[in-house]
């Protein structure tokens, strides 16, 4: 997924090689000092060969951790990139079905998993097998009776430890799941906060929360437990090895056998050769760790993404056709069925009717967040699918009921989207054009004046004329209005209204909405009713032939007209 540069990979494998073979040559020295020491002829430069060795395996080894510390972090860099390179690319689909903070949870806790392996394991793991085999090499040379008893004991722990390894494997692909699970359930909990506190969620959320928690609790034991066994096991093998070598070794040198310093040579050894075996069980573990996470990583990386492929040129003066489309989420619970209408360039078509008719999902299918089921959506001849997707969606604009407003300033938010240098002056007009700009120079940083999470800081009003000035400043062809002015007081309806009136101009329009006043004056109504258009035409030809527009009309009358006194 990640390639580190060679150089500093075989770098950082040459100083753990080195660290390694220093480490093999101590217990050489320290045989001969200590059968020196019996024949009372201590030579100097041994010490100094001892103490440079030692020097030469701490600068080895300090300089081998940073190279690999270093691969270990360019490595989640780089697999973090391709994460969210990728994840900013997938479908709708994929986000209908997985919670954000499950994807947060890919790109923050399951590479650290690996480069946990990378950077605090595999370092250990490659000098500690240079260091086992060349331990046991020089052990064959100073005393193969000794190293037999090695032998015995290596096999029957890696026998013990590999099934143990198979169980952590299960058990770290789960505890990763649940960790994604209780991160998306912290994301939407932290995100909706408000709405948490005003329905008084809190007991509910916190008895959700407690018992995802006590979930990772559980996998966390499970993990614990077969921990409370490998490293007991590891540690009564080890201490069985010692206690066998220094007591057989003991009887051989008593008996003049083997020198004294051969003896500690051959402990040190096995020293030397048992604890890298100690840091092998580790990196097991870790590495059975980060084959879950890879695993899952690699899941979302093979996702399919949408793909900006099409080379036909977008002429947006020609009509708009919904050409028999039909649509669903789900097999078996359409949304649309057999939709059909043409829409002239600089038109304004409206679609009406109850919640639930399929008007949203019809936005949707022209941003090409959805492919539909059956039909197709053409510009003038030529199906939208045969455009470029992203040069497609560079030709509309989409302001909402809800106004999404992503953490920053007001400026960042009006030029949010836009792939080129924005003057000061342009980001002024579309403002002043919006309505937006009379409350923004009321603001004391103007322009920079944060808005917090969601433009939590701002009303709904001044929240929809900064997406109204966003969509001037990218000067679409095609406009989307989904019931931008609905929850909205009359002040801020009506500043909202004007500014619509500046964005509508000579752009092809499509309205969701419930007023009348923003009905009324459109080239084309469509009433759509449970995914079925049941009527189309201008407003007096519906007041005259359509049953449930003209009940419509009459609740909007009602609902304006002014009260008795």
């Amino acid at each position: 997924m990640a390639n580190p540069p060679f150089w500093i990979f075989v770098a950082a494998i040459a100083l753990s090689l080195l660290e390694a073979a220093t480490g093999l040559v101590v217990p050489i020295f320290t045989r001969d000092l200590i059968d020196r020491f019996s024949t009372s002829s201590i030579e100097t430069h041994l010490i100094f060969l001892l103490i440079a060795v030692f020097i030469l395996q701490s600068a080895t080894s300090g300089f081998s951790y940073y190279l690999m510390s270093y691969i270990g972090e360019y490595i989640v860099a780089k697999i973090r990139l391709k994460l969210w390179n990728h994840v900013l690319y997938l479908p709708i689909p994929y986000f209908d079905r997985h919670e954000s903070g499950e994807l947060m949870s890919r790109i923050t806790q399951d590479t650290y998993t690996v480069k946990s392996l990378v950077t605090e394991h595999l370092a250990n793991f490659v000098s500690g097998i240079v260091t086992v085999l060349g331990a046991v090499a020089i052990l064959i040379i100073i005393d193969w009776k000794m190293t037999l008893i090695l032998f015995i004991f290596v096999p029957l722990a890696i026998v013990l430890v590999l099934p143990l390894g198979q169980k952590i494997y299960k058990i770290s692909m789960q505890t990763q799941d649940e960790m994604a699970t209780f991160s998306g359930n912290l994301g939407r909990v932290l995100s909706d906060i408000r709405l948490v506190k005003s329905n008084i969620a809190e007991p509910v959320e916190k008895q959700n929360g407690n018992q995802k928690i006590q979930q990772l609790f559980r996998f966390g034991l499970k993990e614990a437990k077969i921990q409370a066994i490998i490293s007991p096991l590891m540690a009564t093998i080890i201490m069985a090895v010692l206690v066998v070598i220094i007591g057989y070794g003991g009887i051989r040198v008593a008996r003049g056998e083997l020198s004294a310093g051969s003896l500690v040579a051959i402990i040190i050894y096995m020293v030397q050769i048992i604890v890298p075996f100690s840091q092998m069980a580790g990196f097991f573990t870790a590495f059975q760790k980060a084959m879950g996470a890879t695993e899952r990583i690699q899941q979302l990386l093979n996702t399919e993404t949408e793909h900006n492929n099409g080379n036909t040129r977008i002429d947006v003066h020609k009509p708009i056709v919904f050409q028999n489309i039909s649509f669903a989420y789900e097999k078996g619970k359409t949304i649309l069925q057999n939709v059909h209408f043409e829409v002239k360039p600089g038109q304004t078509v409206a679609i009406v009717g109850p919640s639930g008719a399929g008007k949203t999902t019809i936005f949707s299918l022209i941003e090409r967040f959805y492919q539909p089921t059956n039909g197709a959506i053409k510009l003038g001849n030529t199906d939208i699918r045969e455009f470029p997707l992203f040069e497609w969606r560079q030709q509309i604009g989409y302001v909402s009921q809800e106004s999404p407003i992503m953490s920053g300033t007001i400026r960042e938010n009006i030029c949010y989207g836009l792939n080129r240098t924005v003057s000061e002056e342009e980001v002024r007009k579309a403002a002043q054009l919006a309505n937006v700009d009379e409350f923004i120079e009321q603001m004391q940083d103007g322009y920079e004046t944060e808005v917090g999470e969601r433009g939590i800081k701002l009303s709904g009003g001044q929240r929809q004329r900064i997406a109204i000035a966003r969509a001037l400043l990218r000067n679409p062809k095609i406009l989307l209005l989904d019931e931008a002015t609905s929850n909205l007081d009359s002040n801020s309806e009506q500043k909202v209204q004007n500014a619509l009136l500046h964005l509508m101009k000579n752009r092809t329009t499509f309205v969701i909405a419930h007023r009348l006043s923003t009905i009324i004056n459109a080239d084309l109504i469509i009433v759509l009713e449970n995914g079925k258009i049941t009527g189309q035409g201008t407003h007096n030809e519906l007041l005259q032939s359509h049953p449930l527009y003209q009940k419509l009309v009459s609740r909007q009358m009602q609902n304006f007209a002014p009260a008795n006194d």
